[in-house]
């Protein structure tokens, strides 16, 4: 996969993952138990895991290389 679908790729999974989280915070999410549990125990984790990749994922893949 060249480096530019994979930015784009992970960019729209942060993006998508985030929209739960938005209802977590401002909606009835929060009281909704397995919504809740899937929030903070799936997508918020994998949003985080995106965007560090987004952020140092050149870093990373260059540590692998050498």
């Amino acid at each position: 996969m060249k480096a530019s679908t994979e930015r784009k790729v992970i960019r729209w999974v942060h993006i998508i993952l985030s929209i739960p989280v938005i209802g977590y915070i401002y909606g009835p999410v929060a009281q909704l138990h397995y919504a809740a549990l899937a929030v903070r125990w799936v997508f918020f984790p994998i949003i985080i895991i995106s965007g560090f990749w987004l952020w140092k994922g050149y870093w990373v893949k260059k540590q692998f290389k050498t």
